[in-house]
């Protein structure tokens, strides 16, 4: 599966940070039932790399993917787990170095938040990309920018997207898909609120 492929598969990638094993099917398939099958696990709690290995394993229909993957040896570890593809914030020499490498065992998205780290990750052979973070860097202007110089570029921005805005992303040519976390907020995790998850999960698939 290349990156492309995976953004292709919903218009929202749902951001999703675990601290309780035990919520990652249920959180899972509330997603996957609201039409959500493309799921970003970040990196960022000790629950995060079982609850890839378990939703791997138990729901073939998900596409499950590690974010926040910072280091090779991250990235070898999340594709061990399972996962699909992989994220990261920002992308360095080592890798991209790794991810060429590896393709064929994990799709790689960087994370870019300039013309010149466009270029960089061309050059490193990808032309899928994280805008990160999308509203900071410049949002829906600088994605109009950046698609005249580099027409073969996509991009999945990430970081203050929300309800009322991602629809405008969605309709720039150059945007295949969009990350957010609106449709999984804390405290329907926290409260084990499934069905509010999936309704806001529903909500979000429909915006394309």
């Amino acid at each position: 599966m290349t990156p492309e492929d995976v953004l292709r598969k919903a218009p929202v990638v749902p951001v999703v940070v675990i601290e309780d094993v035990r919520d990652a099917l249920p959180l899972a398939r509330a997603l996957l039932a609201g039409g959500l099958p493309v799921i970003e696990v970040t990196m960022r709690t000790d629950a995060a790399l079982e609850a890839i290995k378990l939703i791997a394993k138990e729901m073939p229909d998900a596409v499950i993917g590690a974010g926040t993957v910072l280091s090779p040896s991250q990235f070898d570890e999340v594709a061990k787990a399972g996962a699909r593809f992989a994220i990261s914030p920002g992308a360095t020499p080592a890798l991209y170095t790794h991810a060429q490498a590896h393709r064929s065992m994990l799709a790689y998205l960087p994370g870019v938040a300039s013309a010149s780290e466009v270029m960089h990750g061309l050059d490193a052979g990808f032309d899928c990309f994280k805008l990160f973070p999308a509203e900071a860097v410049g949002g829906i202007p600088l994605l109009k920018s950046l698609a005249g110089p580099f027409p073969q570029a996509r991009f999945c921005p990430t970081g203050g997207i929300h309800a009322g805005n991602a629809g405008q992303y969605l309709q720039l040519p150059n945007v295949l898909t969009v990350g957010g976390s609106w449709m999984v907020p804390v405290d329907a995790i926290q409260s084990r609120d499934w069905p509010r998850i999936q309704q806001l999960a529903s909500e979000a698939a429909h915006l394309a």
